[in-house]
């Protein structure tokens, strides 16, 4: 870990790829959700999707900062991110 930070003089953005893939699961599959149920409510499921998102990973995928704002209130994501995003949104 700190040979990774050692590196954020030279190239910051390699250094937060590189954090991301160690901490976080970007293969993240929801085996417990019925999503085409879920696709019959849109808001519903637009929440579901953005909590997975946030909480698990993009998957490739970028999020809709106009999404985000919409049903910021409702969202169940971690305080860590919310608190991070939060700046981002500003």
């Amino acid at each position: 870990m700190i040979h990774v930070l050692a590196e954020a003089g030279r190239n910051i953005k390699n250094v937060v790829e590189r954090m991301f893939k160690i901490c976080y699961n970007n293969d993240m599959r929801n085996w417990s959700t019925d999503t085409e149920k879920l696709k019959r409510n849109k808001e519903k499921f637009a929440i579901w999707k953005l909590e997975q998102m946030v909480n698990f990973g993009l998957g490739g995928e970028r999020i809709k900062k106009s999404e985000l704002k919409k049903y910021w209130k409702v969202l169940n994501i971690d305080p860590a991110k919310r608190k991070f995003l939060s700046l981002i949104l500003k």
